[in-house]
Parts: C-alpha cells; sequence; structure tokens
C-alpha cells in the first residue's frame, strides 16, 4: 500500500472528490462542476498549505469513516457534520495532526450541509480538462467517476513541506461561522429580469422562500410565491453560471449550483453573488432564504471581504496584488474599499457578528473619501 494513503471504511451519506472546478469546456457541453462551498474547499486547503485548488473531499449530511494510513496534516471546513478522530471531536476550521492508523468518524449533520476534508500534499486522483472534480452523472473525474465507496483507497500527493508540521487557524478574532437555517442571499439583478413584471421583481425580494426537497448539486429549487413572467418564461438559451436564479412556467425560482447545465432556457431573475453561494450550499430543505439585491460594486467589496479572511490565515497569498490591496487585506476588510473602486462614495450591506454565542445582522455603510 502507497505510504500516502487513505483508506475509505465507509462512504458516507455522499462523498466526492471536488476541486474548484472544471473551467473552460462549457462551449463542449461539459458542466464546471467543483465545490459546492467553494469558500470552504479553499479555506481548508489553505489551512494545511495546499494550493487552493487542491482536491479535497466533499462531505455531505453523513461523513465517511476513514483510515490514514500515514502521518499527515489535515482540516475540516464548511458544516459541522460531527467529524472525530480516533473517537474525539476536532475542531473545524484549524490544521490538525493526524497519526498513522487514525480513524476519521462522522456522527452526522449538526449544522449546515456539507464539510470539506484536505489534506496537506491533495487528494492525487487523475486530471481531467484541468480538473480533479467529480462529475457524477457523466461519471468521470474524481475517483472513478463516481462517489467514493468502502474500501477504496486515495492516494495523496507530496506534502508541503513548509506546512507539513505548521498548524494554522483561523484568526483569534474570527469564530467557526454558524450557518442556522435562516439565510439573507444577496443578489445582483438580472440578466433577464425584464422578463419579469415589476411586481414579480418586488415580490422575489419581499418574500421568504423554502428550500425544497429537489436541492442536489445541480441546482434547488424554491418553494414560495410564484413570479409572473411579462410574457413566457422561455428565452433563446444561453450560458449559466453557478447562482444563475431561472424561474420556469411554474414560478418558483431554482438556484442553478456546481453541476448545472452550461446553458439553460429559462429567464434568470438575478445571481447570487459569489460571497453567498456557500450560505446555499449548506441550506437544507425546509430552510429559510431571503433576498436581497445589492449592486455589482457591492458584490465586488463582499468577495474582497471574504477573501481577507483566507489572507489572514495564510499572507502569501495573492502574490500578483498591488502593494496597497496587500496592506488593505492585512488590516481590516472595510479598508479595502478605496482600493478596489475609488469611484465608490458608500457602500451599502450587511454584516453579521456573533457576540457571547448569538448571531446579529445588522445594515453598515462604508465612507470613502
Amino acid at each position: 500500500m502507497n505510504e500516502k494513503s487513505i483508506t475509505i471504511l465507509e462512504p458516507g451519506l455522499l462523498s466526492s472528490i471536488q476541486d474548484t472546478g472544471r473551467y473552460g469546456f462549457q462551449r463542449y457541453g461539459v458542466p464546471v462542476s467543483g465545490a459546492m462551498d467553494n469558500f470552504a474547499l479553499r479555506a481548508a486547503n489553505v489551512l494545511v498549505g495546499n494550493k487552493m485548488n487542491a482536491a479535497c473531499i466533499e462531505m455531505t449530511v453523513l461523513g465517511p469513516s476513514i483510515k490514514f494510513n500515514y502521518p499527515s496534516l489535515i482540516s475540516i471546513t464548511g458544516g459541522d457534520l460531527s467529524i472525530k478522530l480516533d473517537g474525539q471531536k476536532v475542531d473545524r476550521w484549524s490544521a490538525i495532526q493526524v497519526e498513522t492508523g487514525s480513524i476519521l468518524t462522522s456522527d452526522g449533520i449538526q449544522d449546515g450541509m456539507r464539510a470539506y476534508l484536505a489534506i496537506n500534499g491533495g487528494i492525487n486522483v487523475p486530471i481531467i480538462m484541468g480538473s480533479r472534480s467529480t462529475y457524477i452523472p457523466a461519471g468521470f473525474g474524481g475517483y472513478k467517476g463516481r462517489p467514493l465507496m468502502g474500501g477504496d483507497t486515495l492516494l495523496v500527493g507530496e506534502p508541503n513541506p513548509t506546512t507539513k508540521h505548521e498548524e494554522r487557524t483561523l484568526p483569534e478574532d474570527l469564530e467557526p461561522v454558524h450557518y442556522g437555517h435562516s439565510h439573507i442571499i444577496r443578489v445582483v439583478l438580472g440578466p433577464q429580469n425584464t422578463n419579469f413584471t415589476s411586481a414579480a421583481v418586488n415580490t422575489f425580494f419581499d418574500s421568504r422562500y423554502i428550500v425544497s426537497n429537489n436541492c442536489d448539486r445541480a441546482g434547488y429549487r424554491l418553494n414560495g410565491p410564484t413570479l409572473q413572467h411579462e410574457t413566457s418564461a422561455d428565452i433563446i438559451s444561453d450560458g449559466t453560471q453557478i447562482g444563475s436564479i431561472q424561474v420556469p412556467a411554474d414560478g418558483n425560482p431554482i438556484i442553478l449550483m456546481s453541476d448545472r447545465g452550461p446553458t439553460g432556457g429559462y429567464a434568470k431573475i438575478g445571481t447570487v453573488i459569489s460571497t453567498d453561494l456557500g450560505l446555499i450550499a449548506q441550506s437544507r430543505p425546509e430552510d429559510n432564504l431571503v433576498f436581497r439585491q445589492v449592486s455589482v460594486k457591492e458584490a465586488e467589496a463582499a468577495f474582497f471581504e471574504q477573501e481577507s479572511i483566507l489572507y489572514s490565515i495564510d499572507p502569501t497569498l495573492f502574490k500578483n496584488a498591488s502593494n496597497k490591496v496587500k496592506s488593505a487585506l492585512s488590516e481590516t476588510s472595510s479598508s479595502l474599499s478605496p482600493y478596489i473602486y475609488e469611484d465608490l462614495k458608500k457602500v451599502q450591506r450587511n454584516a453579521t457578528v456573533k457576540i457571547k454565542g448569538k448571531t446579529f445582522t445588522f445594515g453598515i455603510s462604508i465612507e470613502s473619501n
């Protein structure tokens, strides 16, 4: 047996190999795939010193049982699946040293929907069209093109020697997110918002929607007030992107996710901003979603705020960024604004803080000079 490997003892509910996705092939009908919660996967990799797009194990609802066949460094991010190592619960969002023969198990979901296991060196499966991600419907990528099964042995790449013994964690002023069951999702309007009545657009942003049982890696169908089209739900098929919110003739929104088809023929009322896609990926059936409209510039600001968390874990990231942006990343997220877009006068957004175990959401504005 290869000395750098892990063995799947029990597969869990749905465990697969994913990275950040397979880009550049949608024109040929190949979906992007990749992690549902892209930020959680990238954070897991940064915590163990991998490149951000290294292959990890995406675990859904109930994680697998895994035996480690060599001493390694791992991290668990995303939802809380009650992961234990040799019977002891492990901290999420931290790097953890693992000994040869140790066994990782899961007691099932406590919070969120999906968790990510990163191993220093990354899961070493073949690269297909630039990615190691599994696309299960077509049976390619990942490990043999399928979900993991008991008895599978996965090879692990060469560890990063500079971080193999480094136990990284979140900064002290940050706590692992508690996802809960109610989510405020920020949306950029369009591209086909004019295909809907003005009343439908208002309804979309003024209503609460429920995640239906029809939710998977391809998309999340929502239940709630139906949305009326001006004429027809159909459009000339065009490209889709993760987070696109298409509305078929029945008026129920569908949020397209990682395994979505490359094109779609229904009008799209809006697009979930990339920073909030993780909240969709961590939502379960019966969870509540409320949508809030934001501008593209606000979406960009939110993205940079999120990236500053990764930078705080590893300041060697974003090597090509300007010194001004690097300086802002090392300070506070709000100090990024002047460097992202100098003409922005005011950014409106929601902020969430956790104080003494309670989560509070409130509106904030950031003024730039």
